[in-house]
């Protein structure tokens, strides 16, 4: 016994303490208590220590097996007052089967803390704490537990890691030493290092996965870009069909130009900027235009005579008219084809010049800003991670990421987005986002492929942004609704959770909570976190590195958890300033 129940609150009670009990007071801060009555046990958390009381706040009731949050009915005056047992305490620390090793609890002499695997990885998970709280060796144990040298192994586990600085290369490059079935890659975007470079199908892209890209900000934009990328795709077929609906494109753009009210150099000037921009072997500034009895370049046509027209203006139109078909329905079906950046770029060029967008000069800024940021993309460093090799499916894809250069299926994938801006490593883990739940929804048996997506500085990928206002969805909050269900799942790890959208933490039912001391980010979790109590706010004040509070579906109560070191770690430590500015004189 440790006392006796002094006062009774609405969700706490005092406790006046045993004369033998006092000396030990300071040692029962955090722990629980169980206040047993005949009828039920309720379970409460030693939270304060005045002189010879503590205050307990009460956690819920003990039944036989299992533990029930909350409580009907609060423990009468007369209630044996002690310490959980070891065996009460087994129903806390977690199962004993299909269970996966998170830590050791420092108030129960290490005793070792499971979780169920499913309640762990099919839930979305948050882990915050400040630079140097244990986060990024934190979840780099937690994915080394999960694989055990065993003979039940999880060889069909599909972890994507996006990693901005190379830190998860080093705590997982010997993963097959465990078990010659494990293994791990590297896809980067680093000129420096010796790994897979990334490398994205163009074909694959999506609509909203172009408009990331070219950092598109209006609506006339959407319907600009979704034309490009279907004139791209009917132009890949390189059939007669569409070399004439290019004609027929240009045609009317020369034509609509011919008869606007504008001098006749301007006039000129315009035809020859586009038939520079875009044209075919009949459409272009050196197709050779038959009149009587000679022929002309499609240039020499427009030389203006003496009275400032053209002196070819009939021959120049009758010719272009032919190509004009109106009456024609086009079939844009295209399936099965690749096309690249620049072959994009130049079905955006067709697009602008078609009659909807030509002389519309209420969308020409809005249709340049396109043309200069694709244009950009087409041709500088960026547009070695877009391929159009050949044309790959989804499924296909997904798997050939997976694969490593022995042949073998990777359990563990890294992304290493180095050395590309902020912007772009976004919209990379954007589009990975779309094309895993893509995935996973048109998987037939639901759910039989799951994918975890985990994002290290999540604050720079899971942002508001303009996304919701163009597409009318932001793809992190649909993952964060919709993916559990389907298998695709989030792991988010920031030392920032101001930044990160707040749909999208809402949705997470696990979370790991390092030391934190930024008051606006504690203000934050504490509005934004399901179930997230002061209490818990202020335990993690006083945490060691490595040490967190863990909550939700993987725990019956929030429990501290001192993480186990990673082995090998990541290279996430701090910079040794004394060897590297230390020289020993002679």
């Amino acid at each position: 016994m440790l006392g006796k129940i002094y006062t009774i609150n609405k969700n706490s009670c005092v406790v006046k303490l045993n004369d033998d009990t006092k000396s030990k007071a300071s040692d029962l801060i955090n722990v629980h208590i169980v206040f047993e009555d005949p009828n039920k046990k309720i379970l409460g958390e030693v939270d304060s220590i005045l002189e010879d009381t503590i205050k307990v706040n009460f956690l819920g009731e003990l039944t036989e097996n299992d533990f029930v949050g909350g409580l009907i009915k609060k423990p009468s005056m007369d209630a044996d007052v002690r310490l959980i047992n070891d065996e009460e305490l087994k129903i806390l620390t977690g199962p004993r089967s299909k269970c996966l090793t998170l830590g050791v609890s420092p108030l129960y002499n290490d005793t070792e803390l499971t979780v169920d695997l499913d309640d762990m990885f099919s839930n979305h998970t948050a882990i915050f704490g400040n630079t140097g709280s244990g986060k990024t060796y934190g979840i780099c144990r937690i994915i080394q537990n999960i694989f055990p040298n065993s003979q039940i192994i999880p060889y069909k586990s599909n972890l994507f890691i996006f990693d901005s600085y190379g830190e998860y290369m080093n705590a997982f490059k010997d993963l097959s030493k465990n078990n010659p079935y494990y293994n791990f890659k590297v896809i980067t975007t680093s000129e420096k290092k010796e790994y897979e470079k990334l490398n994205l199908p163009v074909c694959l892209l999506d609509l909203e996965d172009v408009l990331n890209l070219l950092e598109a900000t209006s609506f006339s934009q959407i319907s600009m870009v979704e034309t490009a990328l279907t004139y791209a795709k009917m132009f890949a077929r390189e059939d007669k069909e569409a070399i004439d609906f290019k004609n027929h494109i240009l045609a009317k753009a020369v034509l609509n130009i011919m008869y606007t009210n504008q001098t006749t150099t301007r006039i000129r000037d315009q035809i020859f900027e586009i038939l520079n921009e875009t044209n075919t072997p009949e459409m272009s500034l050196s197709s050779e235009v038959p009149g009587i009895g000679f022929t002309r370049s499609f240039r020499n046509c427009f030389d203006i005579d003496s009275e400032g027209r053209f002196a070819e203006h009939k021959i120049i139109s009758d010719y272009i008219k032919q190509f004009v078909d109106e009456d024609r329905q086009w079939n844009f079906d295209a399936t099965g084809v690749t096309y690249s950046l620049h072959d994009l770029e130049v079905a955006l060029n067709f697009t602008l010049y078609s009659e909807r967008y030509l002389l519309n000069e209420a969308m020409y800024d809005s249709a340049m800003s396109l043309k200069v940021k694709l244009h950009d993309l087409a041709s500088r460093q960026y547009r070695e991670f877009f391929t159009s090799d050949s044309y790959i499916t989804l499924d296909e894809y997904i798997r050939k990421i997976q694969i490593n250069s022995e042949n073998k299926k990777c359990q563990i994938v890294n992304f290493n987005l180095e050395d590309v801006d902020d912007r772009f490593a976004r919209t990379i883990v954007k589009i990975y986002g779309r094309m895993f739940l893509k995935f996973t929804r048109a998987l037939d048996d639901r759910a039989s492929f799951p994918i975890h997506m985990i994002l290290e500085e999540a604050h720079r990928y899971v942002i508001d942004g303009d996304d919701r206002k163009l597409f009318g969805y932001n793809v992190f909050e649909r993952i964060a609704k919709e993916g559990r269900k389907y298998g695709l799942l989030l792991t988010l790890i920031t030392q920032r959770p101001t930044d990160i959208n707040e749909n999208v933490i809402s949705q997470c039912a696990n979370f790991l909570i390092f030391k934190i001391n930024h008051p606006a980010d504690l203000e934050y979790i504490a509005k934004s976190v399901p179930n997230m109590s002061e209490d818990i706010v202020e335990k993690q004040k006083t945490l060691q590195s490595g040490t967190c509070v863990a909550f939700g579906r993987i725990f019956k109560i929030p429990m501290i958890v001192k993480m186990q070191k990673a082995d090998p770690p990541p290279t996430s430590s701090n910079c040794d300033i004394f060897g590297n500015w230390m020289v020993k004189i002679k």
